[in-house]
């Protein structure tokens, strides 16, 4: 990394939260630590959720939760869920996230692997949860969060209330941990095969944190101004899911830093631009397809979007096309810039700078304390400058390994501690990265690759194009065709066009071959990143009713 290191983190990751936490409250006590972004707003200040949380950890200590538990976290963004996660790490346990919209066998698979043995959940997502854990015999503890809609009746006797558990003396005492140990287990998206619990210690998500906002101070605050402004003058647009690491990060940066939070239960395109309208934050931390939704919409030009002068985007690659249109939508903005990372990674090990030409052309610089090469997928040897090759990464805050998952720890994670990341990138004389595609999703067709995120971005430009993906389909001839899944924006947009527009623009081989499917949206996970496995699965289907 070019960036000065920043120290190791050696804590409870709970202890150095509610510490900030503590600060913030005390000296303004009345400052709001997390706003709901709904028409019957919530809120919560620094000095309550510090009491909460260790109320929080007092009843789990009642429960006999400590150090080597787990607890699984079935919600949709809320108040709760920060309070609980704040209680749960005091009490030296760890959590995990699942998202409400889980199916039954998905949440069983997940509470089995994980070995919880709590579950913090709501009215909605109950009965399902429940279940769920029937054969799960090491879960002893269901805490249920009232909705506001609900008719008070009573609840199954085994489940507790949420009332009841916050209602409890507060414990302000809380355990030591080894750093090294299990804090947090996030599950990968599952892109390219079964979700994996992903497991990160304290040390490796208090570091990241402290990288980012060190960036952020040095790199972001000091090039917009004014002088000494930080997060801590800053409304943060929490939105991605806090299951997912990029939303529990933007969750968990805003708390210590002393920003305020506004926290927006799932993306709701109204809400998520009257949250800007109102609470106008200068940054927006965001991914590929709200960039695409705030470019394309008629509907974002009714909203008053001006504060915001920094645009961040993660999750996924925004091609320069997309960018460039954001930019002509928005004059407001002055910086539109990208970042790379992974759940493994904990968060981001590439961070941008702003005063360059074209911010948003690459993925930034390696964060610091991260080290990083491109390595030919052929030979095995590290490529040089501006040659193509799998991003490799080695940092403090990777992750421990997958969870019960030996084998495909040491394919990820080497002896060296280099993680292999499987994405295909390569660096400029300037030390920025530029990520091509994913290693196991190019389309091989005759012999050459075509990367899907390259025909997708260009896609994108074309004005009746709302969201695209690109995938390859088996082919005895040249290996794999080319096939497009467009969202159109209205019916008058042809197979033909789609096909003349992208020939018209790239090598032969990168042509539309394998046709073009109109879907009604592009299948995504949470986080932003095109699920193509899901379309392959479709193409499978395809293929056996044909035989």
């Amino acid at each position: 990394s070019p960036f000065p290191p920043v120290p190791i983190c050696n804590e409870n990751l709970a202890m150095k939260m509610l510490q900030a936490i503590w600060h913030h409250g005390t000296v303004h006590p009345d400052k709001k630590a997390i706003i709901t972004a709904s028409d019957t707003a919530k809120s919560v200040t620094f000095h309550k959720l510090h009491s909460l949380a260790h109320s929080v950890r007092a009843f789990l200590r009642g429960r006999g939760f400590g150090p080597g538990d787990m607890a699984c976290l079935v919600l949709s963004n809320c108040l709760e869920w920060v309070i609980f996660q704040l209680g749960a790490l005091a009490a030296g346990g760890a959590i995990s996230g699942a998202s409400a919209l889980f199916t039954y066998y998905e949440l069983e698979r997940q509470f089995v692997d994980s070995q919880c043995s709590l579950i913090l959940t709501d009215e909605d997502n109950l009965d399902q949860v429940m279940n769920a854990a029937q054969k799960c015999e090491r879960i002893k503890t269901i805490i249920c969060i009232r909705s506001e809609e609900s008719d008070g009746s009573p609840l199954p006797d085994s489940i507790i209330e949420w009332a009841d558990v916050v209602a409890c003396r507060p414990e302000y005492d809380i355990p030591s941990v080894d750093p090294e140990s299990l804090a947090v287990l996030p599950y990968s998206s599952g892109t390219t095969g079964p979700a994996k619990g992903v497991m990160l210690s304290h040390r490796a998500i208090g570091t990241m944190i402290d990288i980012f906002l060190e960036h952020f101070k040095r790199e972001i605050f000091s090039v917009i101004g004014p002088e000494n402004y930080s997060f801590y003058d800053e409304t943060s647009l929490v939105y991605f899911p806090l299951y997912h690491m990029l939303g529990f990060g933007m969750l968990n940066n805003s708390l210590l830093a002393g920003a305020t939070a506004v926290m927006m239960g799932r993306f709701d395109p109204e809400i998520f631009l009257s949250a800007i309208a109102k609470y106008r934050p200068r940054i927006l931390i965001t991914a590929p397809p709200i960039l695409i939704f705030l470019s394309k919409y008629p509907m974002v030009k009714e909203y008053d979007c001006s504060s915001i002068e920094v645009v961040l985007c993660g999750a996924a690659p925004a091609g320069k096309d997309a960018c460039m249109e954001f930019l002509s939508q928005h004059k407001n903005v002055k910086y539109l810039c990208q970042a790379y990372g992974m759940t493994e990674c904990t968060m981001g090990s590439h961070l941008p700078v702003l005063n360059v030409k074209d911010p948003y052309m690459g993925v930034g610089k390696a964060a610091s304390n991260v080290e990083q090469k491109m390595v030919d997928v052929s030979t095995g040897k590290e490529v040089g400058e501006g040659e193509r090759g799998e991003i490799w990464v080695r940092s403090p805050t990777l992750m421990m390994g997958y969870l019960n998952r030996h084998e495909a720890t040491v394919e990820t994670l080497d002896k060296d501690g280099w993680l292999h990341t499987g994405d295909i990138g390569y660096m400029d004389a300037d030390g920025r990265l530029y990520i091509v595609d994913r290693l196991k999703e190019l389309i091989k067709v005759k012999g050459l690759q075509v990367a899907p995120a390259e025909l997708e971005d260009l896609l994108l430009s074309h004005p009746k194009i709302k969201d695209a993906a690109v995938i390859g389909i088996p082919d005895p001839k040249v290996g794999e065709l080319v096939r497009a899944y467009v969202d159109r924006v209205d019916d008058t947009l042809t197979e033909e066009d789609v096909i003349k527009f992208v020939a018209e623009k790239v090598s032969r081989y990168k042509h539309i071959t394998g046709g073009v499917k109109f879907v009604p949206d592009i299948p995504k996970s949470p986080s932003g990143k095109i699920l193509r496995k899901n379309l392959r699965e479709e193409v499978e289907k395809e293929i056996k009713s044909k035989i």
